[in-house]
């Protein structure tokens, strides 16, 4: 089925957002949220770690789902959840209880971004579900400029609790536009039926896959280290550096500038020397950036200008990753993109939790833990990419 690729952009980008905005919109208000419940640093950091094993988790069953239902039925499902959980959020009356609606929602906001990467891989492929994959992620990145600031503007008007209230309506406003705005995408003649012996015999299979692993993964550290950066950053900025919700709202949207104008050129850049190559040179960009960061916190040099700088430029690098490994990742499985589409985005999300998890005790609202954080992911990401894209040709490598 062909739609408009501005069109398929927009809505699938909007739809794919949901997740994301739930977890930058409340950004500004992690100090007030801290206090407000009386808790500390780290059982706010588990509100994120929880968010995105939850996330990650949930996608394995939304791939089949959409296998045998179709892309539409479950991101109804999923949205619903998502409201449920946001309305939880809202009433929490403790850390345990914001903990678990923050659960609940990424249970459901697993679903839009299943489905989206599943219709990118339904009505494009090669450079041209590159292209649109990135018009997505130009549509998702936005989210990191909005979502902080829109948070921070909701909190002058009331406490930290309106900012939940808002996110159930997003998600309401989500369900109208993929009701009316975006058809069915996989026809009755391609679904599959739920086969759980079929679906673990796949994801052994998937698994087996060194190629699907290793881009899975590097787009999986690759996430990650903006996942911590994101657990970290609020709480790093407004208390080191001194930063008002307002002003690190605009400090933290910086860092999705280079990201998105980057990302625009994936396609591109992909077509004429090899997607795998692009995305390799692009990772070690990455690497080095937040490596030269790591060491220059560590000689004293955190100045709040330093970090900007590199957090953009490695950003900027980071922009070539995630587009061409999740393109590359699903092109070889076109009849269960559903499930590669499911594993994929698990092993991503689940690693961004984790490494929130292990570096959790040592955040201690200075730089240092930060940087170190996201340049540990860096480098694990480069060492996978050169075990994985090192013998990748040139030009054209995925068509």
């Amino acid at each position: 089925m062909q739609i408009g690729f501005a069109r398929s952009a927009v809505v699938l980008g909007l739809l794919a957002a949901v997740g994301p905005f739930a977890i930058d919109l409340y950004l500004p208000a992690m100090p007030e949220i801290v206090q407000s419940l009386n808790t500390d640093d780290a059982a706010a950091h588990m509100t994120f770690t929880v968010y995105f094993i939850a996330f990650g988790i949930a996608q394995l069953f939304y791939g089949p789902l959409a296998d045998r239902f179709g892309r539409k039925p479950p991101v109804f499902l999923g949205l619903v959840i998502f409201i449920i959980g946001s309305i939880l959020c809202a009433m929490a009356s403790d850390v345990s209880m914001l903990t678990l609606g923050r659960f609940i929602q990424a249970l459901g906001a697993a679903a839009p971004m299943v489905i989206v990467r599943a219709v990118v891989r339904d009505l494009h492929t090669g450079t041209e579900a590159t292209k649109l994959m990135a018009l997505v992620m130009l549509v998702i990145s936005i989210s990191p400029m909005l979502a902080p600031l829109t948070g921070s503007m909701i909190i002058q008007f009331g406490s930290w609790r309106l900012i939940f209230y808002a996110l159930a309506l997003i998600s309401l406003a989500a369900m109208v536009q993929m009701a009316f705005l975006l058809p069915e995408t996989l026809p009755d003649d391609r679904r599959a039926r739920i086969d759980p012996v079929a679906m673990i015999r796949s994801t052994f299979y998937l698994l087996r896959d060194g190629k699907f692993m290793g881009l899975t993964l590097i787009g999986g550290f690759s996430l990650a280290s903006f996942f911590v950066f994101i657990a970290s950053a609020p709480l790093v900025y407004m208390t080191q550096y001194g930063l008002t919700p307002t002003t690190f709202s605009l400090v933290f949207a910086v860092n999705a500038i280079g990201f998105f104008a980057s990302s625009q050129f994936a396609a591109s850049l992909g077509q004429r020397f090899g997607m795998g190559r692009v995305a390799l040179v692009a990772v070690f960009g990455f690497a080095a950036a937040t490596s030269l960061l790591f060491v220059l916190v560590w000689a004293g040099f955190d100045d709040l200008w330093v970090l900007m700088a590199l957090f953009f430029i490695g950003n900027s690098c980071l922009g070539q990753v995630i587009a061409p490994t999740m393109v590359m990742a699903l092109e070889d499985h076109g009849e269960h993109a559903g499930m590669a589409s499911s594993l994929g985005g698990t092993f991503q999300m689940v690693a961004g939790g984790i490494m929130i998890l292990i570096c959790s005790p040592f955040f201690d609202r200075t730089a240092l833990p930060l940087v170190g954080a996201v340049a540990a992911c860096a480098l694990t990401a480069l060492v996978i990419a050169l075990l994985t894209l090192r013998s990748e040709p040139a030009g054209d490598a995925v068509s």
